[in-house]
């Protein structure tokens, strides 16, 4: 039994034994490539690898700084300039059938921002999504839902106003604030119809290689080809193209109205064709490039060379956002009027209660205070209005 020939038949075999073992791991451990959207992963010994061309899109400064800044833009000009907006329109503005249209509208634009310093942190973080699936799919759905719900509620203010300025003597019967609410309600269950799918699948895919997770840039090519690109081509059409259609023709026959008129409607005129341009410019580059990031030949041809235009136009889309304000509302002199009286009001305010604040502290005089109240009364043209400025 210990003899040297039977110590060197048992090494022998002991050697196979590690080789095959070995030899068997190195074979199971083939890697399997996995085509989703915007990247070809790896499959290999239950981990999941990035292309290294793929990982420069991810990692690189336009995806991890170029697009948050944009972003951030969005972000730090729209939502005071929405906020604003909403708070005149509520507050100080009677509602009329096209004011009900322009606070839908708004609501649309806030909840878009609101998703934004989500997207930030995201793209800053090198595409690292942090907060969970179900987050995920809720600020994917509310990105898209508000873009889209953003569109119809522009295609309803066309359409009021083409009522209203082409054909003005059918705007008693089409034009009330019944038709509006209604109109405004249905928009809202189309959209929130419309984002079910994407909040009852799976939009978030961790990888090993980087390390990172990713929030609706990766998705199995299987479901893509038959629910995620049809699915899309449907939102395509029916929430962006017909639309789409309908403002044009609104707002050219509303442009071609008001140049046949007097002078005087020059300057709405070239509002009306700003408003225009602004949404092709940022709507039909995004939808036109989703929708081919997303097809079926995409995914064989070319397909990790859409990815960057593919953010960009997205960022681009929600400009939309925070020129909304500008070229619906702060064109209107007495919509800026009140715009401005509401951040005076504010200021005041505030400049009384540091008052008050100031004389309870340090004990001011009578005369003192009838002399603060006095300047205050100025800057309110001789008179406080606290109730106006409170309203």
């Amino acid at each position: 039994m210990d003899s040297p020939s039977f110590r060197q038949a048992f090494s022998v075999v002991l050697l196979f034994i590690i080789f095959h073992t070995f030899t068997c791991a190195e074979e199971e451990c083939v890697s399997t490539l996995q085509i989703v959207r915007s990247f070809n992963i790896h499959s290999k010994c239950n981990r999941t690898v990035l292309d290294e061309k793929d990982q420069v899109h991810v990692k690189g400064p336009i995806t991890t700084l170029l697009i948050p800044l944009l972003y951030l833009l969005v972000l730090v000009v729209g939502l005071p300039a929405n906020v604003t907006a909403m708070w005149v329109l509520l507050a100080k503005t009677k509602k009329m059938p096209s004011t009900i249209l322009l606070i839908n509208l708004t609501t649309a634009d806030l909840l878009l921002i609101l998703v934004l310093p989500f997207r930030i942190a995201y793209h800053f973080q090198g595409n690292n999504w942090i907060w969970g699936e179900s987050f995920c799919r809720t600020t994917t759905a509310m990105f898209y839902g508000n873009m889209y719900g953003s569109i119809l509620c522009l295609m309803l203010i066309s359409i009021d106003r083409y009522i209203a300025l082409v054909h003005p003597f059918g705007a008693k019967v089409f034009r009330s604030r019944k038709t509006s609410i209604y109109m405004s309600l249905a928009i809202w269950v189309i959209v929130i119809g419309a984002m079910l799918p994407l909040l009852l699948t799976q939009q978030s895919y961790t990888l090993n290689e980087p390390n990172i997770t990713l929030c609706h840039d990766a998705l199995p090519q299987k479901e893509q080809e038959t629910f995620f690109f049809p699915y899309f081509a449907s939102l395509f059409t029916l929430a962006f193209v017909i639309p789409f259609c309908v403002i044009l023709f609104c707002y050219c026959s509303i442009i071609w109205t008001l140049m046949r008129s007097q002078e005087r409607y020059t300057y709405a005129a070239k509002i009306t064709a700003l408003v225009l341009v602004v949404f092709i410019a940022c709507f039909l580059p995004s939808n036109t490039i989703l929708l081919i990031h997303y097809s079926e030949s995409h995914l064989i041809v070319g397909k990790q060379d859409l990815y960057v235009p593919y953010l960009f136009s997205l960022a681009l889309s929600t400009f939309n956002s925070f020129i909304d304000p500008f070229i619906y509302y702060y064109v209107s002199e007495d919509f800026r009027n009140k715009a401005i009286k509401l951040f005076v009001c504010c200021r005041t305010k505030n400049y009384f209660i540091s008052t008050l604040s100031s004389r309870n502290q340090d004990s001011y005089s009578a005369s003192k205070f009838r002399s603060v109240s006095t300047e205050m009364s100025a800057l309110n043209g001789g008179q406080l209005q606290k109730n106006q400025c409170l309203t």
